[in-house]
């Protein structure tokens, strides 16, 4: 093969140019047939078990069809009877003939036929593909390592997750001891032996301040509803105590014997899974009694939408109560002081949800908060509460890169910074000061610290795009860091290169990508582009085996920080939401020109994915530019933007989306509503879409109706498969075997459609 020139990485090479006009969809006609390439029409009849009669018929038609430029048509997708359903909405008649693929899969006989036959017609098509075997040994291999989570320390203990490689759900480890490098921990809980299927997990976890008792909740088959227990760590023993209803909920100790909650009213009928949540309310549990006897310590029935958090400070001095209605980092507090085990009264201390007020810790009557008031990149405050009134002073103020989160360890701040999407760590005094910045790695992520004002050690997680996460302990006192526990890994890291470049978006606005290959990786490559792009959520640095396995198939992977992000602070995050939000798809299809322009994809070669507002993403730009991408892989992403809000969670986002009850937020939504912008007459790219029929987020309904769009629209030869897993949810709490399974069979056609061939 010919040896191509060098890339020159970071440099600000033009884009072509293209239509930068919102919304539009640019028109692309069906040009020749794609060349052979895809899955034998005979080979997938037999696997779906078509009568011989029907394969007959099918064989005839490619023989008279068969030359090279044909490409072997699909047998029929699963049918998708449509309905007459219409809506009239501000002048204008909307078709929504799938609505019916809304109802629970659970609860709906129609609908479970329909995931049936599209599952079995998936993965007829799916086992053909050459490129699956091969991608799931690899990833079986690079999951196969050794990891261990950050420790948390209370009562001489330390308590922390492990797992051997490829067990389906980390296990709960204590050792006694303090949280030393050599220390030997002892199986406290284990999920793997809670379900078959291995997909019911450990969630969160919390350890009472004497280490005796663990709070822990567990999360089935991928719902967002939780069920909390309690263990003794002593002998392991399970305590009568559970808790249900729960969601969005942390687990905080009031003393050593009870835990404050957040939970919901139990929702009626079947509609646990799709009804709206309403009415979270904050509860008080008292070990030994059962969860009839708690007490609501929290609620405002008056407004129904506020969603409820409580933690205790680590002194055990002070409860504080976040209250916000969205998924905006905007917050209500209020406070309340605890005096021998009981909860006073709880008054408003920030009393308007209007900025972001995130608790860090408290020392006597002084309480510490990352601020976003008056303050777009964030900054530290003291509130004083002393006097009769509270004081705050801002003791850190914003600075050029945006303040993540801070905790408090050993009397000192630690501030987590991102410098152009990537973490820095500073350490300062209680009063502001700056006493330095601490060394890391390289150019990666801090996942946080553990620790607490009366700790001298804290301890975090440092990963990177080539590395997984390694756990290190920090002297608050001297700000110097060491490995606590690292991995040992089946690949070399050392073998890739990570680059970050600035790409010029269709107004000029420089947006970052990483772009991340092998060392000896030389001309044009397969690659995925990955995104996701609103809920002022940061793509840094992160490590994931499954992308490894695409990566030392030959591939490239680039990740572009999107404006909706939170990358910049809050005029990052508005710059791509609500009627900003095609900035986000014009930012993305700028990266994907940006890779083909400068050499990293051969046109023809580029791949992408996102998932949940990242799934709404590739099915928005593959409308808009289905000339511009290979392969895509949309996953579990809000498609239907008219609807998104009669659902669960739906309703929290239209602080990035808008409501789709009002004419002007409806007339944007519906501009680049994926299901509602599948265009007859352009040749899309092949696509996969992922999503699973447990997903209480968002809802399958989205996928669904997407899917069964793509499959009625002449929109060109190449497969619209969907591929819908069990009792995966959104994708928290998935076993490992299924995490290989979904990321092999998607490679592996992202693989088939971009010409990337993995070493069999």
């Amino acid at each position: 093969m010919a040896i191509l020139p060098a890339i020159r990485w970071g440099a600000m090479t033009s884009v072509p140019d293209r239509d930068c006009r919102r919304g539009t969809m640019l028109e692309v006609g069906l040009r020749r047939r794609d060349t052979l390439k895809g899955v034998s029409t005979l080979a997938l009849l037999a696997a779906l078990k078509i009568p011989g009669a029907a394969v007959a018929a099918e064989v005839a038609k490619d023989r008279d069809a068969m030359n090279p430029a044909a490409f072997p048509p699909l047998p029929p997708y699963p049918a998708s009877p449509r309905e007459t359903v219409e809506d009239h909405v501000f002048g204008q008649t909307v078709a929504d003939p799938w609505r019916w693929l809304e109802a629970d899969v659970r609860h709906d006989a129609k609908v479970a036929d329909w995931v049936e036959a599209q599952s079995r017609f998936a993965q007829a098509y799916l086992s053909l593909l050459p490129e699956r075997e091969a991608f799931a040994r690899k990833m079986r291999n690079l999951v196969d390592y050794e990891r261990t989570g950050v420790p948390v320390v209370r009562g001489g203990k330390a308590f922390y997750r492990w797992n051997a490689g490829l067990m389906n759900q980390s296990q709960l480890l204590v050792a006694d001891g303090d949280a030393s490098a050599d220390a030997k921990g002892r199986v406290l809980i284990d999920p793997n032996g809670w379900a078959h299927d291995g997909a019911t997990a450990l969630d969160q976890w919390a350890p009472s301040d004497d280490g005796a008792l663990v709070a822990y909740s567990v999360q089935d088959g991928g719902s967002d509803w939780r069920r909390v227990g309690f263990l003794r760590v002593a002998d392991g023993t399970v305590l009568a105590d559970t808790l249900q209803w729960v969601k969005f909920s942390g687990l905080s100790w009031l003393g050593d014997d009870a835990l404050v909650y957040s939970r919901f009213p139990e929702p009626g009928g079947s509609d646990a899974f799709h009804a709206l949540n309403y009415n979270q309310a904050v509860w008080l549990h008292r070990i030994g009694t059962p969860q009839q006897q708690d007490r609501a310590i929290f609620s405002t029935p008056d407004f129904p939408k506020q969603m409820h958090g409580a933690e205790v400070s680590s002194d055990g001095r002070w409860l504080i109560v976040t209250s916000s209605e969205g998924t905006d980092p905007i917050n209500a507090v209020h406070v309340a002081r605890i005096d021998k085990g009981e909860v006073g009264t709880i008054r408003p201390l920030v009393p308007e949800i209007k900025a972001q007020w995130t608790f860090i810790d408290a020392a006597g009557d002084s309480l510490w908060f990352l601020s976003g008031e008056e303050a777009p990149r964030r900054k530290i405050v003291r509130v004083d509460l002393a006097g009769p009134e509270p004081r705050f002073a801002t003791v850190v103020p914003q600075s050029e890169d945006t303040l993540e989160w801070a905790a408090m360890v050993g009397g000192r701040l630690v501030l987590g910074y991102l410098h152009d999407a990537r973490s820095r760590m500073v350490l300062a005094k209680p009063d502001g000061s700056v006493v330095g910045e601490v060394g890391l790695p390289g150019p990666g992520t801090v996942a946080g610290v553990s620790g607490r004002p009366s700790d001298r050690f804290g301890y975090f997680a440092f990963s990177s795009f080539t590395a997984p996460d390694t756990v290190l302990r920090i002297d608050a006192e001297s700000g110097v860091t060491q490995g606590w526990r690292s991995p040992r890994l089946t690949f070399d890291p050392g073998a890739y290169r990570v680059d970050q470049v600035f790409v010029p978006s269709c107004d000029g606005t420089r947006v970052p990508m990483f772009v991340i290959r092998r060392k000896d990786a030389t001309g044009p490559v397969p690659t995925v582009l990955y995104g996701y792009g609103g809920f002022n959520i940061s793509l840094t640095p992160w490590f994931s085996a499954t992308r490894m396995a695409w990566l030392e198939c030959g591939g490239a992977y680039a990740v572009a920080n999107l404006r909706g992000g939170g990358e910049y602070g809050d005029a990052w995050h508005d710059a791509g939401r609500r009627a900003n939000k095609q900035n986000v798809f014009d930012d993305f299809i700028a990266a994907g020109e940006w890779l083909i322009a400068n050499g990293v994809t051969p046109k023809g070669g580029l791949a992408i994915e996102g998932r949940s507002n990242g799934g709404l993403l590739v099915g928005a730009v593959v409308n808009q530019r289905p000339d511009l991408f290979a392969a895509a892989n949309p996953g579990v992403g809000v498609m239907d933007m008219l609807r998104f809000d009669r659902f669960t969670a739906g309703r929290y986002w239209v602080d990035d989306y808008g409501y789709p009850d009002r004419e002007a937020d409806w007339r944007i939504l519906r501009a680049y509503s994926p299901y509602h912008n599948v265009h007859d007459g352009a040749s899309y790219p092949a696509i996969i879409v992922t999503t699973a029929d447990t997903d209480d987020r968002v809802v399958p309904g989205h996928s669904f109706k997407y899917a069964a769009a793509l499959q009625a629209a002449a929109i060109g030869p190449k497969p619209h498969l969907i591929r819908i897993d069990t009792r995966a949810g959104h994708g928290a709490g998935k076993p490992i075997d299924k995490v290989i399974a979904e990321a092999a069979d998607v490679y592996a056609f992202l693989a088939h459609w971009t010409g990337l061939h993995p070493a069999t």
